[in-house]
């Protein structure tokens, strides 16, 4: 941090993202519409005017998931797709249009409405868009996780790393990690009652905030959590807590979700208002759009990081994968495997 003229530190544009005024909550959403914002709808002149403007596209990484019976089932979908509209509004990134279906943990297992992908065919779903956008010109690629699937994600990546071995920057942004402090309770400062969990006071919180059209309050329950080891060793939702065991690092500490709380949320969710969770979105945007900005700034438009010192392919073969698009000597990264 930089120092003042009496020595006091103070944030500088690297510390601290730089403030917007956002609209919460949007009017609506974006995967339908003709705005520019995401790749599918957009004609193929109309990306490859994007690209030579902006090469990042934002990857959102939802489930189709039980979220009790005010929420609905893509909620995790939405979440993300919602933030990635209103930075992508802001900084003129693309967006992918989502991945609908997630990887869930043991606990998951049963509950209607959830859709569970095994872990080898999620990493793989993963990697062939990461490969098909790649090969599209979109280079940098951010992948929003909504979903609490962090512990699969990264897999992905660095198989794709390593099968691929070609230059780009890959990476996997959960965003309940980037604004921690907004998740405290009120007994710290914070705005909520109730720890994060799931479809509970927090999450359904930050659902208000991004599409309330999608929830219906009326029907809101709450339930209690319970587990089976004294509280302090297994974390929540998120790993806010920085407890030693993470929540996903266990099987047998507590219940699953259908016979404990076959509602689909775990906590209150009756306190949820989307007043609690403004400020943390305000934050959690303005981080998003830092990011975006530092990306783009440490590797302008065409430039990535220097392929002889992140991967061992000879500089030939990078070069015509390099090439655009369709271009005399280009060849397609295809050419290299196929991303199982």
């Amino acid at each position: 941090m930089a120092k003042g003229k009496k020595g006091v530190a103070k944030k500088t544009a690297a510390s601290a993202p730089k403030k917007h005024k956002w609209q919460l909550p949007p009017s609506g959403g974006s995967m339908e519409s003709a705005d520019g914002l995401y790749f599918q709808n957009m004609t193929w002149r109309q990306i490859e005017k994007r690209l030579k403007k902006n090469d990042i596209i934002i990857l959102p990484i939802g489930s189709t998931e039980a979220h009790g019976p005010h929420a609905c089932p893509g909620e995790d979908t939405f979440l993300v797709t919602r933030m990635a509209e209103q930075v992508a509004r802001v900084t003129g990134c693309t967006i992918a249009q989502p991945l609908w279906y997630g990887s869930h943990p043991y606990h998951h297992m049963g509950m209607p409405g959830t859709v569970l992908v095994p872990e080898d065919y999620f990493n793989g779903l993963l990697k062939s868009m990461m490969a098909g956008f790649w090969n599209a010109g979109f280079r940098k690629q951010i992948l929003l996780n909504g979903h609490g699937q962090e512990y699969v994600i990264p897999t992905a990546i660095h198989q794709f790393a390593k099968h691929f071995q070609v230059p780009g920057v890959f990476i996997n942004l959960n965003w309940y990690h980037a604004v921690r402090d907004s998740f405290k309770l009120k007994d710290q400062g914070g705005k909520y009652e109730t720890n994060f969990i799931h479809a509970d006071e927090v999450e359904t919180s930050w659902s208000l905030a991004l599409f309330p059209e999608f929830m219906d309050m009326k029907e809101a329950v709450d339930t209690k959590p319970r587990g089976y080891m004294p509280d302090g060793h297994i974390d929540k939702a998120g790993n806010l807590l920085n407890r030693p065991v993470a929540w996903y690092g266990q099987v047998g500490c507590g219940p699953v979700e259908i016979s404990a709380y076959p509602e689909g949320c775990v906590g209150k969710s009756t306190l949820a208002d989307a007043d609690k969770a403004k400020e943390g979105i305000n934050d959690l945007l303005d981080y998003m759009v830092k990011l975006h900005d530092d990306l783009l700034k440490t590797f302008p438009v065409g430039k990535l990081p220097p392929a002889n010192e992140i991967c061992e392919r000879p500089k030939a073969e990078i070069d015509s994968l390099l090439k655009k698009p369709l271009s005399k000597g280009w060849k397609s990264i295809y050419s290299l495997g196929y991303p199982f």
